[in-house]
Formats: C-alpha cells, structure tokens, sequence
C-alpha cells in the first residue's frame, strides 16, 4: 500500500498517471490512493519556508509547477484536502479515515478518547446499586490508575487488564483485539489471596479508597500476578531495590481486571486539581488557542534552561516548516514518584517561576498535570508517555536523554542506555499521529554563560552539570553558574530543600 501527495495531473496520458497504471500493472496487490492537498497559489507561497517560490519569480528556477509550468489539476483523487480551509490535526484525521474506510488501518488505530465515567442520567443509579456490592479497599497508588482509566489516557481499555490484555502488553508491547495499539505498560489491580477467595464469584465489585466508593468494577476476572515475570519483562530487571519494582513484589498475588465504571472524577484537594486536564479538555483548549501544532514535553524534575532550549527551538523549527500557532504542552508527570524525586507541588511552583520569567512563552504554553503513577522502566515506559500525549491532541513529542530512566540501585550506573529511549520511539509501532523530536545534548557553555547545545569542536567549552550537582547545590544554597536556570526557579528549588533540613 502507499498513499501519495503529488503533483496530479488531468489528462489521461500525462506521464505521471501513465506510471501509476503501468506500476498497477506490474504489482496487482499495490494500492495506489492519491491525495490531493488542494491549496491556493499564495498559500503555496506563504507556506514555502525554503523559498523556492521567490526564486521561480525571479527566473532563478525554470519549470516551477504554479510558476511557469502548468498546473495539472486532479479529477478522480480519493481525497482532496484543502489546507487553507482544515488545520494540519483536521487533515491527518481525514486521511486516517481513508486508510480506516480502505481496511488499511484498524479503526482502533483513530478512536477518540474513551471515558470510563458513568453517565450522568445513570450516576445515581450506579451509585445506589454499589451499597449492595461486595467492596475492594484500593491504595493511593490503585487510585492514581483508576484517575488514568477514567479519563481516557489508556484509551481504548475499558477497565483495569484482564489476562489476555496484560499477556498482549508484556510479550508484544501492544493490545491486538481490534487492530495494533501501542501499549507497553501493565494497567493492573493486584489482591491479596483473602480478598480473592472473599469476592470470587461475585458479578462486581465496589472499589473504595479512603472510606469513600470511587468505581464499580463490572465482570471481575481473577488471574495469578506472576510479580518476577512481570518485572523482568517490564523493567529488564528484578532488581527489588527499584522503587516501583518493590512495590510490584510486595503487592498482592492475585490480579483482578475488568470494566470499570467511575464514579466522579478523581480530585486530591491539593490546590493543584485545575491543572489536572483530562484529554478531552486538552483537545478543547488547544483548539480554544487556535494551535496548529502541539508539541508536548514530559517530565519530572525541574526545568531548567536546557530543557527550555530543547523547547523553544522545538517551536522555532515548527515556525520554520511552516505552522502559525505552535503550542507547547508542559506535561510534568503528576502521580506516585520515588522518595529522592521532588515533590509535584514544588515542581508546580517552579514551572510558574519559569514562565514567570519568560524563559517560555506563557501565551502560547498549556501547563497541566499527567496523572500516571511514574515506573522508571526507561524505553518501555516511555512509549507510554508518548502515546498518552498523543492521545490528549500533542502531534511532536520532545524526547530527552534517558527518558523515564534512572540508576540502578545497586551499580549505580544507568539502568538504561541513555539514546535507547529516543531510538525506540523512533521505530515504536502504533504512534500513528505523533512525530518524535529527538533530543540535541545540551550543556552550559562557560564562554556564553548560557545553556547551549553542544559543540564537539570546543569540549573544553562546555559544563555537563548532572541532577546530582544540580541537588548538592540546592541543598547548600549555593547558585549555579549564571544562565544554567531562571533565577526565580531556582529560588524555588532552594527553599525545597531548606524546607527539608528543616523537617530533619
């Protein structure tokens, strides 16, 4: 199969139809679409960032299609798109649909978001009838992957992975029924043996935190966590000194999947809630902000001026190539992290500082809060990253050094090679609408007193001021070189780790 924009011409015997039937022909199993992306003269023009236009204007090129050479217009193309008139996420989705309608994609491949919450002329009905189900005490950390189900980051799961889908994640990285959808990581509700033998049997069960009944899990099926085989594939270790991987350990021996219907939605009450976007918001506010591009960036550690030159010059090439309203998506990671890690409210306040003082744009930044839980299982999970933000709207995605990494408890060194992250999402199967913006090293460049990206030609230029350093800094309330982060971020970060003596 190959889908085609090109240069289309009427006639029947114009060189270009002429090959397209002389290559049917040849390969009868070929399936030639041609797609017609219908756009005005002085659109072209505009659009034409290289400025190969001006030079066909000027006589500096000969036989410039449009210029002084015709314009050979389509009459049967399977899709035309006029790109004055549709934005860049309009057109994509329309050729999606092609490729659906043709059986070339699953159908699966383009589903919008999928909610998990109960309707609202059904809410008192479900809720009334959860008084009569047997209950399932869930933890802070249960509770973070329900909020994730519920609001359609997992899409297309409709619940917490029955075995088959858990088996489909760990051996293939991807759910199959339906067609091929990325998804690297297990969505899992452990239980103990007691509440096993306690609820089997039962047609649903009433999923309760803190006291209060969040969920109704519908069709419960109970099946062995296999917790070392799970950690071996998911982490290429089982090493219990990982945070994550010791609470996969200790957890329960019994796994319990099903659909979940959600209550309400997930609120902490810790003054952060109205950052906490679920897809469908995102969608609406991006387009709110007329954005033709959304480049989203995960993370979860403070941003400093290396970061934000990733960002900005992500939004410089996307004005290059030719987009209006590039929006970028700060996305800090907002669920369980490990102890060392700062905490989200801090992170908070210092992502405000940064755009407080201009090191991004605040008119054109969305600044909201991923709910998932972090796993620190490198490569694997950064495909989940990805394709969550692809399914709140983002089409780029900024991918850092060692992605969802960390060291290894023991060693010390990394768990993961570093460039591995960037290089799987590169050849990930099934992010069919997102394009990853690799990472470019930064450093702090002690000629410019600035953060830059890296130069092999005058190593000696450059500082690599590692998270370690960056802490042991904070921790002394000792300033970093001028120009390494915005000075009221760093203020903020200080007054974490003084917060922390204090507690000790």
């Amino acid at each position: 199969m190959r889908v085609s924009s090109v240069s289309p011409a009427s006639s029947h015997h114009s060189p270009r139809i002429v090959k397209r039937q002389e290559k049917a022909m040849k390969y009868p199993t070929f399936r030639f679409f041609e797609v017609f992306v219908d756009a005005p003269l002085d659109i072209c023009e505009n659009r034409d960032v290289k400025g190969l236009y001006k030079k066909a204007r000027a006589g500096e090129i000969k036989g410039f299609t449009g210029i002084d050479s015709e314009y050979e217009t389509p009459e049967s193309s399977e899709l035309v798109l006029k790109t004055n008139l549709t934005s860049v996420n309009e057109c994509i989705q329309r050729l999606v649909e092609l490729l659906e309608e043709r059986g070339i994609v699953p159908a699966a491949a383009s589903e919008g978001v999928k909610e998990l919450f109960v309707p609202d002329n059904k809410h008192d009905l479900v809720r009334e009838a959860a008084w009569t189900l047997p209950t399932l005490q869930i933890t802070r950390l249960d509770l973070q992957w329900v909020q994730v189900l519920s609001e359609g980051w997992a899409t297309p799961l409709s619940g917490f992975m029955r075995e088959r889908e858990l088996l489909q994640v760990l051996h293939f990285g991807m759910l199959l029924d339906g067609g091929l959808i990325n998804l690297t990581v297990p969505i899992v509700l452990p239980v103990c043996t007691d509440d096993k033998v306690r609820l089997a049997g039962s047609s649903a069960i009433a999923l309760v935190y803190s006291g209060r009944t969040v969920a109704v899990l519908q069709k419960p099926e109970f099946y062995q966590h296999r917790q070392e085989e799970r950690c071996a594939r998911q982490w290429g270790t089982t090493c219990e000194n990982h945070p994550y991987i010791k609470m996969v350990m200790e957890s329960g021996d019994w796994l319990v999947g099903g659909d979940l219907q959600v209550l309400e939605r997930i609120r902490w009450n810790d003054g952060l809630d109205q950052y906490r976007l679920t897809p469908m918001e995102l969608k609406q506010k991006f387009k709110d902000m007329n954005a033709d591009a959304i480049f989203a960036f995960q993370l979860r550690n403070p941003v400093h001026n290396g970061h934000a030159l990733l960002m900005q010059d992500t939004r410089r090439r996307l004005l290059e190539q030719g987009y209006k309203r590039p929006v970028l998506l700060l996305h800090p990671l907002g669920g369980w992290t490990k102890d060392d890690d700062v905490p989200l409210a801090w992170r908070m306040r210092q992502h405000a500082a940064v755009l407080e003082e201009g090191v991004l744009d605040p008119s054109s930044t969305v600044v909201a809060i991923f709910p998932s839980p972090m796993m620190y299982a490198g490569p694997t999970e950064v495909q989940w990253h990805c394709r969550s933000r692809m399914i709140a709207g983002a089409n780029f995605y900024i991918v850092g050094r060692d992605p969802a990494g960390m060291p290894h408890p023991v060693t010390k060194k990394d768990l993961y090679e570093p460039t591995h992250g960037a290089k799987v999402l590169s050849m990930a199967p099934g992010l069919t609408t997102v394009e990853i913006i690799p990472f470019r090293v930064a450093a702090y460049d002690k000629d410019k007193r600035c953060m830059d990206f890296y130069d092999p030609g005058r190593p000696q230029s450059f500082d690599f001021i590692s998270g370690t350093r960056m802490r042991q800094l904070a921790r002394e309330n000792k300033n970093p070189p001028d120009g390494f982060m915005a000075p009221k971020a760093w203020k903020v970060l200080t007054e974490y780790y003084s917060s922390l003596e204090k507690s000790n």
